[in-house]
């Protein structure tokens, strides 16, 4: 018998493999997939390339005023010139550092949780929502430890923006979680005033909320009693956004298989503890996208504080572009503030499908 000769085998064909292959693959596999990257393109260069042309290339840069910008694109003088307004509101500029150092702390807690090999984060992620909170009130508010007051009247910009949309996530997640449990609750009137409480807050604008807050809510204090509009602006955003995170939580609730429920009391725990410690944690895991969506729309409907008087990083800009000293410069400003919210949310966003993976307990295929 002849020896079999193993030749070694062929390489794939350079179509297949490779930027060629890829682009074979994901761009033109079918003619649908062609006519779609076609259709594609033409919008790339019909729109995006303009539009970047007109924000970077052709953009103003530098300078004081509205003379600098001469070109044709952006005018980001604008925007450089009132950053200070933008970021920190009508506060004196003395105080800046205080606020600077509680965004420096809030990046220092927030970005370890985006990484995830980062040690003791677990810990850092309990002080975000419990000694930071007492942190930034003294800073930012003064009054204390030799701090000179200021005026929350004076907020504004992207700091009143993090502030509220801070308070009202911390604030009505555990109120949320209470509501959707006494919901569900088995005494008559428990489940009746958290129903009462939740279809009445769903059944009105956040808008009229804060309307309310500021203009209705002082007649019923007692007399001698005031709350700043910044904290009614609070209390509204938070009992509104609980109603709405009581329902996300109640759905995974519901959804919970009942063999949990009697595992729990085989267990012989008590209600408060099957919650705790069996029932929430499944319940929660599964609704994360619902929470999270909740608290991409908390952020965003601050800007509705405006009502009120209070300026958000929008609500700033629209008094900035108004200013006579500068003209045509509405685009800009506009684009900056989407920019801000977008880098939030976006954030948001992709933390949760970070922490979607990382509690996930089912079997892949």
């Amino acid at each position: 018998m002849t020896d079999v000769v193993h030749k070694p085998d062929l390489a794939p064909p350079v179509t297949t493999v490779g930027v060629i292959g890829w682009v074979r693959k994901n761009l033109f596999a079918t003619p649908f997939d062609t006519v779609l990257t076609l259709f594609g393109a033409y919008l790339v260069i019909t729109f995006v390339l303009p539009a970047l042309n007109w924000a970077i290339i052709d953009a103003s840069w530098s300078g004081k005023d509205q003379s600098a910008c001469t070109g044709e694109g952006a005018c980001w003088v604008f925007i450089i010139e009132r950053i200070n307004f933008f970021v920190y509101g009508f506060i004196d500029e003395k105080f800046y550092w205080r606020v600077n150092l509680v965004f420096i702390m809030f990046a220092a807690l927030i970005v370890p949780q985006f990484l995830a090999k980062f040690p003791k984060k677990a810990w850092l992620g309990w002080f975000l929502v419990t000694g930071y909170p007492v942190i930034s009130y003294i800073l930012l508010v003064g009054g204390s430890f030799g701090l000179a007051d200021i005026d929350t009247g004076k907020w504004g910009g992207i700091m009143l923006t993090l502030v509220l949309s801070f308070v009202g996530i911390v604030a009505a997640l555990p109120v949320g979680v209470l509501l959707a449990l006494g919901r569900r609750s088995k005494m008559p009137v428990i489940r009746g005033i958290c129903v009462c409480f939740i279809e009445l807050w769903r059944g009105v604008p956040l808008i009229s909320v804060l309307f309310m807050a500021s203009v209705m809510l002082p007649l019923f204090l007692p007399e001698g009693v005031n709350f700043n509009k910044l904290l009614r602006a609070m209390i509204g955003i938070v009992m509104f956004q609980s109603a709405y995170m009581a329902e996300v939580v109640r759905g995974g609730l519901q959804a919970i298989p009942k063999g949990q429920y009697e595992a729990a009391e085989a267990l012989g725990l008590n209600y408060w503890k099957s919650m705790v410690l069996i029932i929430l944690p499944q319940a929660l895991k599964m609704v994360i996208p619902g929470i999270v969506n909740t608290f991409i729309a908390l952020f965003k409907d601050t800007t509705l504080v405006l009502i009120i008087g209070l300026l958000d990083v929008l609500a700033a800009v629209q008094a900035a572009i108004v200013d006579p000293a500068w003209k045509s410069v509405a685009t800009e400003g506009y684009v900056f503030a989407a920019a801000v919210f977008w880098v939030f949310c976006f954030s948001m966003s992709r933390y949760s499908q970070a922490l979607e993976r990382k509690l996930y307990t089912g079997h892949k295929r």
